[in-house]
């Protein structure tokens, strides 16, 4: 099966004096799972909606093999999608909602028996849709992308109502179809999903992409240079390495990140001030990390610091 490359191109649109796009531009490749990350109102629904021909914008190009959505014969055997969550007829059971979009597909009730084996809905496919949990009715959207056997693959928030079997279960089908060729793009605010199953990732801030990298690649570079520190006693630490010249923030209850030492200098000036830790080590970031100072002035709502309140 040839797969092929989704290209979104310098995508700019504004909603009255909104602007929701700002030149978003990023490619998904065949055979890679790509996370699509962002603050809320960064533009990452907006940007799958122009994906998928639902919003129209100002500027730019969303393609599929060099051709837009709208231009797709048989669009979703090009692109399945599970956008907006939106929620089959309560009244109608799993299987019939897949067989009425097979119908419209030109696909036959073999390929609807295969997704619904394919995303474990098997046990519950003769029940009424209405009754289904949340994660089941995610499993029913994934199963309805997943039914033209499409090379592209756009999922919006799909661990959203997955218990912790549903979570992992969710890794391997994502990988899975990475594996067999298909291009994946998986929006998520879950950051540790989306760096235990994403190979790439983009990250969204105020309409545009301020990341496009390797998520390996991402965590190297904010890990580089910095050093953690574990010690009970932090105020003494940083005062002793601030004064050294160091930048030094708490990322812990016990542990402090420090840049512009290295781990051995880092170790000496703690000994010499008599102050006690546990450990000195090069420090490890996470996506969660990259996410947070990439995202920081793209933040569309920031809660107030937290204060305690008298009782």
């Amino acid at each position: 099966m040839s797969a092929p490359t989704l290209v979104v191109a310098g995508l700019r649109k504004r909603y009255g004096t909104v602007r929701a796009l700002d030149g978003m531009s990023f490619t998904v490749r065949p055979g890679v799972v790509t996370g699509f990350v962002g603050p809320n109102g960064a533009g990452k629904s907006t940007t799958m909606r122009v994906i998928l021909g639902l919003d129209a914008v100002d500027e730019g190009t969303a393609l599929i093999d060099g051709r837009p959505y709208r231009g797709l014969r048989c669009p979703p055997r090009h692109v399945g999608a599970l956008v907006d969550g939106a929620a089959p007829h309560p009244g109608r059971t799993g299987r019939d909602h897949l067989l009425w979009l097979a119908h419209a597909q030109g696909l036959r009730a073999r390929r609807v028996d295969q997704v619904i084996e394919q995303v474990g809905l098997a046990p519950v496919a003769r029940r009424r849709a209405g009754g289904y949990s949340l994660g089941m009715r995610q499993r029913l959207g994934i199963a309805a992308a997943l039914l033209g056997d499409p090379p592209i693959v756009m999922l919006d928030e799909p661990f959203n109502g997955m218990d912790p079997d549903g979570i992992i279960w969710m890794r391997g089908l994502l990988r899975s179809l990475a594996a067999h060729g298909r291009a994946v793009l998986v929006s998520s605010h879950l950051m540790s999903e989306v760096q235990d199953m994403a190979d790439h990732v983009v990250v969204a801030g105020r309409g545009r992409a301020v990341a496009d990298a390797t998520v390996a690649d991402l965590i190297a570079a904010a890990s580089r240079n910095r050093v953690a520190v574990v010690t009970g006693s932090g105020t003494h630490a940083t005062r002793v390495l601030t004064d050294a010249g160091a930048s030094v923030s708490a990322t812990g209850r016990d542990t402090l990140t420090v840049s512009g030492l290295p781990a051995e200098r880092i170790a000496a000036l703690l000994g010499r001030s008599a102050v006690p830790f546990s450990e000195v080590s090069a420090h490890r970031a996470t996506l969660e990390d990259v996410y947070l100072e990439l995202t920081h002035e793209a933040v569309e709502f920031r809660a107030a610091t937290a204060v305690e309140v008298p009782r």
